[in-house]
């Protein structure tokens, strides 16, 4: 071991007192116990070196690529400080409770008209609505002035104004992938709601014109509690207050026009409320029911008009033909009415397809008149060649009366009689049964009167002249309503 007075190489403030007193006159014991703490004397004294020279504690190196900012919502120990005091009042109560009445402004946009619904008289609408109003209970201080954003947790703790949609049907609240509702607080207490709503509606259409109409519809908001005494609900900036997107369209209407109203409604047992109009117009496209309904009874119409030029005789052709265009007028208007309400008046394109079916219908009923006058002049022939069975000796064609009874039309029938019933010149003075000549002053009197009284007659008994006026009668008549009906619907 080391002698007193020698080299020690034990370093420090404890050096000198260890090298005296190792000797190696101590037990081995002590010896190893002062050794370790010599050496953590040494230790320790090397430590508060370091301090004296760099002047202070060594700290660790931050990364460049994170900047640690203060986290305010952290709660530290202590009294907390809570951004908004929101449990220090009773947000049960409208600001300024017992005070004037709160103004809440209100601004929509439009982001899609979804359908629009004849059979339920209804439309579907998503839109955002926004409303703005100040709080001074959730006012707090910013030396930035900037507003803090929540998301719909905070707005079951807070007032806000409970505002519905009038003669809404169904409505919801997006929720995916969480409820779309934004709260807004600006440090003097301004409040900015909004959320993204769905909403389906009643609109009394009126269908006199369809499809040829125009129709107006209006989406209503209201306070549900507050009347115009607690809460003032208004439109944010006028007409400029509602804002849609230009893509918006539909397959069967035009939106003409968007606009705002406001008005105030009264219930008798509440109170008067104030409330919100957003109204817009549609006009229906008409193309859709030109090619569904319109086009196709005018081509059935059209269509019954070719058994004119059939042969009355051929009775399967005109008969399915009648029938086949009555039956598909008749589908035509039942597939009309289905995809439409029930209405109570008469509609636009009820007139059409009706006398549409009036003109088909009419058209058998001309086919079954002629046929029934073809059968009467069938008789009446078979008759007068019964009672006739053989007329000879006629001098010429002009013969008006036989037996006072028969016409001259009756009498040109035996034209068809072949030439073996004619006696011979020298049987015919014994065998004539009837002779009438006729001069031809007579004649021309007798067919002048036949053309002044029985003109009438003569057109029912000729079945080939009722088909010939019907070619002209029938589409003349149509053109005519036509011309109508599209001065005046459309």
């Amino acid at each position: 071991m080391v002698k007193p007075g020698g080299i020690c190489p034990v370093e420090g403030p404890c050096s000198a007192a260890a090298c005296c007193i190792i000797d190696i006159r101590m037990p081995y014991f002590m010896r190893l116990v002062l050794f370790l703490f010599c050496l953590m004397a040494l230790v320790e004294s090397r430590k508060s070196r370091r301090k004296r020279w760099t002047g202070q504690l060594e700290m660790p190196k931050q990364s460049h690529l994170y900047k640690k900012n203060l986290d305010v919502t952290k709660i530290r120990p202590g009294k907390p400080r809570p951004l908004l005091r929101v449990d220090d009042h009773d947000f049960t109560m409208r600001p300024a409770f017992g005070g004037p009445a709160i103004p809440v402004g209100v601004d929509v946009q439009v982001e899609s008209l979804d359908s629009i619904s004849e059979v339920d008289m209804d439309f579907t609408m998503t839109l955002y609505l926004r409303h703005y109003w100040r709080d001074e209970r959730l006012a707090f201080p910013s030396t930035s002035n900037k507003s803090m954003t929540f998301d719909g947790r905070l707005v079951k703790k807070i007032w806000v104004p409970d505002v519905f949609f009038v003669h809404s049907k169904r409505s919801f609240t997006h929720d995916t992938t969480t409820d779309n509702i934004m709260l807004r607080v600006f440090p003097d207490g301004h409040v900015l709601y909004s959320m993204r709503i769905t909403v389906t509606a009643m609109c009394n259409m009126d269908f006199s014109h369809f499809p040829l109409d125009s129709q107006t519809c209006s989406l209503e908001l209201e306070s549900y509690a507050y009347t115009d005494e607690d809460l003032m609900l208004y439109w944010k900036n006028g007409d400029e207050s509602l804002k849609t997107d230009d893509k918006i369209s539909l397959s069967q209407f035009l939106i003409q026009k968007f606009h705002t109203t406001s008005r105030l409604a009264f219930y008798s047992s509440t109170g008067w409320y104030n409330r919100l109009y957003i109204n817009f117009t549609l006009h229906r496209h008409i193309f859709f029911f030109l090619l569904q309904t319109y086009f196709p009874a005018t081509l059935m119409v059209m269509l019954s008009w070719v058994s004119f030029w059939i042969d009355h005789r051929a009775v399967p052709a005109r008969v399915s033909l009648g029938i086949m265009t009555v039956l598909t007028m008749s589908t035509i208007i039942t597939g009309v009415n289905a995809s439409m309400p029930r209405v109570s008046y008469i509609r636009a394109v009820d007139i059409y397809l009706w006398v549409s079916f009036v003109f088909v219908f009419l058209s058998v009923l001309e086919y079954a008149a002629v046929n029934y006058l073809t059968t009467l002049q069938e008789q009446k022939e078979r008759k007068f060649r019964e009672k006739f069975p053989c007329m000879c000796g006629m001098l010429h064609s002009r013969t008006m009366m036989l037996d006072g009874s028969y016409s001259e039309s009756e009498a040109n029938s035996l034209a068809g009689y072949p030439r073996s019933h004619i006696l011979p010149e020298e049987d015919r003075q014994d065998k004539i049964v009837v002779h009438l000549a006729l001069n031809s002053e007579l004649t021309s009197s007798r067919k002048r009167g036949l053309l002044k009284g029985q003109m009438g007659l003569y057109i029912f008994q000729n079945t080939h002249a009722i088909d010939k006026y019907s070619r002209l009668i029938f589409p003349a008549f149509y053109i005519f309503f036509n011309l109508i009906y599209w001065s005046v619907f459309s």
